[in-house]
This record gives structure tokens, C-alpha cells and sequence, in this order.
């Protein structure tokens, strides 16, 4: 992403937005609240309209967003860019026929699913999800829409937890745009 003046004002605003929550979801994690982001509407639009930036131009067919906090933005991307909405799942949450795959979280594992009609042969997808730390669950999310055909063509994020190294677990040659990173 380019940065200018007014972007990188724009960037402190969002970044002064997101709120720590200590031992959330577990003791020893520090979570990073975006819900201060969502109740203001001028980092609200502007938010959304810095995660668009990088893909102006591009083909885009579908966006895939990570529960659940990938859904609020990721709905949003699709609109703006006419392109459809791809909800990845935690398990038994979505009620047609399924495809899943586990992956390692900071703290533990869990299980991603998508219908196993969501994604077409040739499908050019951005991931979205409000925050990439370990990229586990990026990676499993690009796991889905690979097996399915479909072509990832970027990663989106709010923040990204550089400390973590989860850009190394993602599909090499794949940008991944963060907004911010810590």
C-alpha cells in the first residue's frame, strides 16, 4: 500500500482505535479489540475503504471471510468490489454439505469448514480476517479454496502480529496487505 501523508494520518487514527484486552481468550494473550474501530463511523469507513486499496483493478470474484470478525469487513469488500461473500466457518455452523480442515492457533487448534459448493474452478479469492497472527487460519482458509480450484490472490488484514511470523505459513507469492502491523 502506498503511503502518504493523509494515509499514514488515516492509519494512526485506526491503529489509536484498536483496544488491548489482556488474558483474553485465554490467560498469557493479549487480544486486540477491534470493536472501538466499528462504533466510530469515520475509522469505520475509512477502515473499509484502506482494506479495498490494494486491489483496485483487479479481478476479484469472491472474498472469503473469517469467522467472525472477517465477515464485518469482508461483506463490505465484496460489495464494493461486486464480487460475492464467502463465510469460512468454525465447525458445524454452516448447514449444507461441508468441507474442513484443523490448523494450529497461537494457543491450541481448531477447524475451519466452507460449503463444499462455494468456490468454482478458476474462483480469484482475497482472504480476509481482522487480524493474522501465528496464519494459521489464514492457511487453512487457502487450504479450502485451493482444493476446491479456486485461486487465492491475496490475503487482507486489519493488523498483523509481525512477531508471530505468520506470513511464513501463507501461500508463497501471495501479497498480504495489513494495515497495520505490530
Amino acid at each position: 500500500m502506498k503511503t502518504t501523508t493523509q494515509s499514514v494520518k488515516d492509519i494512526d487514527l485506526i491503529r489509536k482505535k484498536i483496544r488491548d484486552v489482556p488474558d483474553f481468550p485465554k490467560k498469557g494473550i493479549m487480544f486486540k479489540d477491534i470493536t472501538p474501530i466499528l462504533q466510530d463511523p469515520e475509522s469505520l469507513m475509512l477502515t473499509s475503504k484502506l482494506l479495498l486499496e490494494p486491489f483496485f483493478g483487479q479481478q476479484v470474484d469472491l472474498v472469503a471471510g473469517i469467522e467472525s470478525r472477517g465477515f464485518i469487513f469482508g461483506t463490505r469488500m465484496a460489495t464494493d468490489m461486486n464480487a460475492g461473500f464467502v463465510p469460512v466457518r468454525k465447525p458445524n455452523k454452516l448447514p449444507a454439505d461441508k468441507i474442513s480442515v484443523e490448523y494450529e492457533l497461537e494457543y491450541g487448534y481448531d477447524r475451519l469448514e466452507m460449503h463444499s459448493d462455494a468456490i468454482r474452478e478458476g474462483d480469484r479469492v482475497i482472504i480476509h480476517d481482522d487480524l493474522m497472527a501465528t496464519g494459521g487460519s489464514a492457511r487453512a482458509a487457502s487450504e479450502l479454496i485451493r482444493s476446491m480450484g479456486g485461486v487465492v490472490i491475496g490475503y487482507s488484514f486489519i493488523l498483523e502480529l509481525v512477531f508471530l511470523n505468520g506470513k511464513e505459513k501463507l501461500e508463497p507469492g501471495v501479497p498480504v496487505y495489513s494495515l497495520l502491523k505490530i
